[in-house]
């Protein structure tokens, strides 16, 4: 299983916008096409409006791939809960600052399980809200969207905050942006420092998703390259 240490794209296809009925063949589809991770989209109805899904599906399709688990929890209780999605397969464990009180206690908690850790942030959250805890943390997530619904307009807005994260991230961290995000949008956002892409109609529901994949993939790499590197 690799790690997210050393500095490049990565594209990570939202399993929220798969088929669930058909989600061994849709993992395998884009695992096949070069994903670099699997993003895990966590709902919980109390901290978003809507549910997803939980440990048992994380369980069940463990067994069938060796993508990264990157899973996004939206939920009231990050620290109650991150065992049980760590135990079930999960590699980074990603939590909301606006979540919980006790970040520090929350990152402690999952280090301590042995997993990579991250902190997300709501589109009109500032940097210096996470801001002291950036040296601990293995991932920032930027919301480009408001998390609990799928099929947002991109918010470009946060692009100057994901330039601002990015300046102060060292180079074995990562930046992560996740919503409305496609061959059209990921540009922008790598031009802004960004190197992991969570996307999910884009891919899944196009009639080519790794076609899509790829393209997503090279648009970003082509604007980073274009931008320079952080």
């Amino acid at each position: 299983m690799k790690d997210l240490k050393e500095p490049r794209i990565r594209i990570a296809p939202s399993l929220l916008s798969a088929d669930f009925g058909r989600l061994k063949e849709q993992i395998a589809m884009v695992e096949e096409g070069g994903a670099d991770l699997l993003h895990l989209d966590i709902m919980d109805g109390h901290f978003v409006p809507n549910l997803s899904f939980g440990v048992p599906v994380i369980e069940k399709i463990r067994g069938c791939t060796e993508l990264y688990f990157d899973t996004h929890v939206m939920i009231t209780d990050p620290d109650k809960y991150a065992e049980p999605f760590i135990k079930a397969g999960s590699n980074n464990y990603t939590f909301h600052i606006e979540a919980t009180n006790e970040p520090r206690k929350v990152i402690d908690h999952v280090r301590g399980l042995n997993c990579d850790v991250g902190l997300a942030l709501n589109p009109d959250t500032p940097f210096g809200a996470i801001e002291p805890l950036l040296s601990e943390v293995d991932v920032v997530l930027v919301m480009s969207v408001w998390p609990g619904f799928g099929g947002q307009r991109f918010i470009a807005e946060v692009l100057p905050k994901a330039a601002e994260i990015s300046r102060n991230l060292r180079p074995d961290q990562r930046l992560e942006i996740d919503g409305g995000i496609d061959f059209q949008t990921v540009g922008s956002a790598a031009e802004n420092g960004a190197d992991i892409f969570v996307a999910g109609f884009a891919i899944f529901g196009a009639s080519d998703p790794v076609s899509a994949m790829a393209r997503i993939r090279e648009t970003a790499q082509a604007s980073k390259a274009a931008g320079g590197e952080r």
